[in-house]
């Protein structure tokens, strides 16, 4: 070889490694950082286009409601040849959406071969807005089937979802499947029709109407929005038994607006999502009847309905007031106490701070004596001292007669003495301490 050819050769190998080296950079540097391994389906699911989830943002809850029983009237045939729209509300946006289905209640296996989300045409409607419309599938499938007992995840469908939203879930059921899962109480009404008319964007098949939700249980965004959850879990005073219809003046959904409006005006508070775990007639300690128990008692429900949240970072419990009006006997305020820290041991142990509430009074309401009066001045001089949660919501406080602290005050009163009006509810939220929503669970209480 002649040095002419040497340098020649040279030179072309090192043309050749600067190029290889430009491209393995540029490959590098289009890397957005993800840790998605984009070689894989993910958790949910693999599909390009509209179901794809979105490439930012985090997982939260946007909507959630406990399962609380079956339906009565639906154990042989369930809701078979029926399409079931679910209208929840939403407490944050993102820009794609997932859901929960739970055949907790049933006694044979649920087989939904169509479902469906999208944003409501508006409020108290069936219809949705057309180009919203989206069909969910479950690893890939549009047909599911949840065997008794259990609950199945959906796949992520891209959908452009805001804050204070209506959303509409739509499922179709083939076969029979009782009885149905359910929450009654919702404060929202919600339609069915006859047939598969899961994406039916119009709406007006949808006759039949009922203040439940079925089937559903959660709704996370995949959000920009919110860096976490907070989990609310009660009872009826929670689930706002006596809020005004499809109104979303449930105390839960007053915070949910007060925590975005301060975020939004440069608070410094946390960038929370809101969901509401409240069951009407709710206990601490019992729970009721059957396998699995209708209305299963707190310290059975928490894991469930707390723990297993999409990525809660603080709770919220508002419970006791039911043990003590519903026990055939005088409550033991210590019984109740010890049910409560055990809810505070469990959050603890996931790293999750606990703010706790003081009972609300109940003079004038039909379960009222005096000596049920004594448990619960008990029970809250234990949380005021601070000997059972990380911080305290006084709502007790904030809701009562200031001339007569047994009962509440008139204009917060729905009526019956038991529940708060439309304003009471509105009073809790206002009470409520946004700082109290910062920092992680104390190592010890």
């Amino acid at each position: 070889m002649t040095r002419r050819n040497g340098y020649a050769l040279l030179s072309a190998m090192i043309a050749l490694i600067v190029t290889l080296s430009a491209a393995i950079y540029v490959g590098v540097a289009s890397d957005d950082g993800s840790a998605t391994d984009r070689s894989a389906p993910s958790r949910e699911g693999s599909q390009r286009g509209p179901v794809a989830p979105a490439s930012t943002g985090i997982w939260v809850g946007a909507w959630s409601a406990s399962p609380v029983g079956a339906e009565p009237g639906t154990e042989v045939e369930g809701l078979v040849g029926r399409s079931v729209r679910n209208v929840v509300h939403t407490s944050v946006g993102g820009t794609s959406a997932r859901i929960t289905l739970s055949n907790l209640y049933g006694q044979s296996a649920l087989t939904i071969t169509h479902a469906s989300i999208a944003v409501a045409a508006g409020t108290g409607t069936a219809a949705a807005l057309a180009d919203t419309m989206r069909r969910l599938t479950f690893g890939g499938n549009t047909t599911v089937v949840i065997p008794p007992g259990q609950q199945v995840l959906s796949d992520a469908v891209r959908l452009a979802i805001r804050a204070d939203a209506d959303i509409l879930v739509t499922t179709y059921s083939p076969t029979p499947s009782g009885p149905v899962t359910y929450h009654p109480h919702a404060r929202q009404i919600s339609y069915v029709a006859e047939g598969d008319l899961a994406e039916d964007a119009t709406g007006v098949a949808y006759t039949g109407q009922a203040e439940s939700w079925r089937y559903l249980t959660a709704l996370d965004v995949l959000s920009n929005e919110s860096d976490g959850t907070v989990v609310v879990f009660g009872d009826s005073l929670t689930d706002g038994i006596t809020s005004t219809e499809n109104a979303n003046r449930r105390w839960t959904d007053v915070l949910s607006r007060r925590l975005r409006e301060a975020v939004a005006t440069g608070m410094d508070v946390p960038r929370y999502s809101v969901v509401n775990q409240g069951i009407s007639g709710n206990q601490i300690l019992a729970s009721g009847s059957g396998r699995p128990a209708d209305n299963q008692a707190g310290v059975g429900r928490f894991h469930r309905d707390v723990l297993s949240r999409t990525n809660v970072k603080v709770v919220v419990i508002d419970l006791g007031v039911n043990d003590i009006l519903r026990n055939p006997n005088l409550a033991d305020p210590d019984r109740i106490l010890d049910g409560l820290r055990t809810l505070v041991r469990q959050a603890h142990a996931r790293g999750l701070k606990v703010i706790g509430a003081t009972l609300m009074p109940f003079q004038g309401h039909r379960g009222y004596t005096d000596a049920r009066e004594n448990v619960r001045q008990q029970i809250n001089t234990e949380i005021r001292a601070g000997r059972v949660f990380d911080a305290v919501a006084d709502f007790d406080k904030a809701v009562r007669d200031p001339y007569n602290p047994r009962k509440f005050r008139p204009d917060y009163d729905s009526g019956d003495h038991l529940h708060p009006s439309d304003k009471g509810y509105e009073q809790m939220a206002n009470s409520f301490d946004l700082d109290d929503l910062k920092g992680a669970a104390p190592a010890e209480l």
